[in-house]
């Protein structure tokens, strides 16, 4: 079945002639606010971090390094990516599906509300040096309980919200029949699905296994089930970022360009293809762990592979958008068109550095996704490098370069050329700083630096002492991308309350004229998410069994710091 481009209702265009509604504007602002503020916060944290990790920064006796990563972790990883993620598409919910429905803007209250609360919990211990966990909450490390209750209320947090969206979008649906959901939208369906199943494993690892046996319920835990659920969670969040910056890279860029995007059909079978073989690439994380059979981990590498095939497709479609609209524009030769790309633009730079660094970045992971290799790397600086590649690049970037225009929508504000040119001085800023912290981590781990631990010499050991050149690397990076961190939340708040008014366009590309008719098979989310859950029991239903029939004796709780 094949359908037409959805029909502009009276509402749609009221959106658009108004801007976003003021009481949906406020939600997006504050999601937000609490976003750069944790990226100012855990900046700050990071390079005291990494100033120490350098042997450059001696700590106070009442701080320690286990406890800076936790935090720097958090803050970062949970709380930037997160709030970013629910601010940016429950803003893009309001633009396409005409507006946020009341009971949805009370859900989105309602989930904002659990997660600080939840946050407060969770940091209340680590500032109390309680739960110096390093915020992956492996097993046997165990934390204060309040510590887990507050991840627990996070979660719930983001589920609200999930649902909230899942609402919004059944609405429309509904006054809509027949009809391919926006591409937005569609971006965001797919993020909040992969939200709410991919958190249910940490759910049940932190409600019914980590909880009871922090607080002493329980003596002891099988650490094998829950590292298991925890990465079914880590790498589905990863992907869950990866999905966000995508979208942007889509939907987004090319209007900046003055393009088009390529193919809708493309598109949304990219979306629908990184749903369903997300979840089951957590396993990759656990490739070297001692009691997970051999063909299981060989299935597993296939699994975390696939991946691959959905992210070769986006980098044809982007390129192909990029030669395109170039070439429109008067670019020329085999590689002359690159000088018709929008360099000076901040909202273009950002996310095509972030989109470049993914290469690398990617690369990385299929070499972590196999045996071998992963053997000379696990335990070192180069996963760390990895992480921050991934992370610090290509999601960051982009959240920063949608940023430069989301901003000031929602703030009915513009971008001014001033403001454009502070965001392309820190985008260079950031990449040169990345550019050193992750390559210094990348080499310094490939010459046995290992990570997840503090700065020491092994007693003046001679291997030891040769990674210092590479860690001071590291600080000088750290340095730099503290300098952009400032620069970027002085641009967020100053497009947020002190830039001029006005309207500020938010930004989504249409199709090509002559682009292929999208199937509306595409919006068979029930059949995806079967699909979903059928690939989840093939990699997960027989190694978890095996860890619980055959388990070992389990592990009391554990004080480490």
């Amino acid at each position: 079945m094949e359908t037409a481009i959805p029909k502009t209702s009276f509402k749609d265009k009221t959106n658009k002639v108004l801007g976003i509604n003021p009481q949906d504007a406020l939600i997006s602002k504050l999601y937000m606010s609490v976003s750069f503020i944790a990226l100012l916060i855990g900046g700050i944290l990071g390079l005291v971090q990494g100033l120490n990790r350098a042997g450059l920064l001696e700590l106070p006796s009442w701080l320690n390094y286990y406890q800076v990563l936790t935090a720097h972790g958090l803050l970062l990883v949970l709380v930037f990516t997160a709030f970013f993620t629910i601010g940016y598409f429950y803003a893009a919910l309001s633009h396409t599906l005409g507006g946020l429905l009341p009971v949805v803007r009370k859900m989105a209250w309602v989930g904002f509300s659990l997660k600080i609360v939840g946050f407060v919990l969770a940091v209340v211990p680590i500032i109390m040096n309680e739960a110096s966990v390093m915020y992956t909450f492996y097993p046997p490390m165990a934390a204060h309980p309040a510590f887990y209750i507050g991840l627990a209320l996070i979660v719930v947090g983001v589920w609200v919200c999930a649902f909230g969206a899942f609402i919004q979008v059944a609405n429309w649906r509904k006054n809509n029949k027949g009809q391919h959901v926006p591409i937005l939208a569609y971006f965001a369906t797919a993020v909040f699905i992969l939200l709410f199943f991919g958190s249910v494993p940490v759910a049940i690892e932190v409600l019914v296994m980590i909880i009871p046996w922090s607080i002493g319920w329980v003596e002891t835990i099988n650490v094998m089930v829950a590292r298991t659920l925890f990465w079914a969670f880590g790498h589905t969040l990863v992907n869950i970022w990866y999905l966000t910056a995508v979208s942007a890279w889509y939907v987004v860029v090319p209007k900046i360009m003055g393009g088009r995007r390529w193919s809708d059909v493309l598109t949304r079978v990219v979306i629908i293809g990184l749903v369903v073989m997300n979840i089951t690439g957590g396993f990759h994380h656990q490739i070297v762990d001692p009691a997970i059979n051999e063909v299981v981990k060989y299935m597993h590498v296939f699994m975390s592979l696939a991946i691959g095939f959905p992210s070769l497709m986006t980098a044809f479609a982007l390129f192909a958008v990029f030669e395109r609209t170039a070439r429109r524009k008067g670019g020329k030769g085999l590689i002359g068109w690159w000088k018709k790309m929008p360099w000076g633009d901040v909202r273009f730079l950002a996310p095509f550095i972030a989109m470049v660094a993914f290469i690398p970045a990617g690369a990385g992971g299929i070499a972590q996704s196999t045996n071998q290799l992963d053997g000379v790397v696990h335990n070192t600086m180069w996963i760390v490098g990895h992480f921050h590649l991934t992370l610090g690049m290509s999601v960051a970037m982009t959240f920063f370069g949608i940023s430069y225009w989301l901003v000031p929508y929602i703030s009915k504000r513009v971008l001014t050329p001033a403001m454009n040119r502070l965001g392309v001085i820190q985008t260079i800023l950031w990449t040169v700083g990345m550019i050193f912290m992750s390559g210094a981590m990348h080499w310094v781990g490939l010459l046995g630096s290992p990570r997840r631990t503090s700065y020491t010499t092994y007693g003046d050991h001679a291997t030891a002492l040769s990674w210092d050149p590479y860690l001071t690397f590291l600080a000088v990076g750290g340095t730099l991308l503290i300098i952009a961190v400032i620069l970027q939340v002085y641009a967020v708040f100053n497009m947020m309350f002190f830039a001029p008014k006005g309207d500020t366009e938010f930004p989504i590309a249409e199709e090509e004229d002559n682009a292929t008719k999208t199937p509306y098979w595409t919006e068979r989310w029930g059949i995806w998410i079967v699909v979903m859950l059928i690939v989840v029991a093939m990699a997960y239903v027989i190694p978890l069994t095996d860890m619980i029939v055959n388990a070992p004796p389990g592990s009391p709780p554990f004080k480490t710091w």
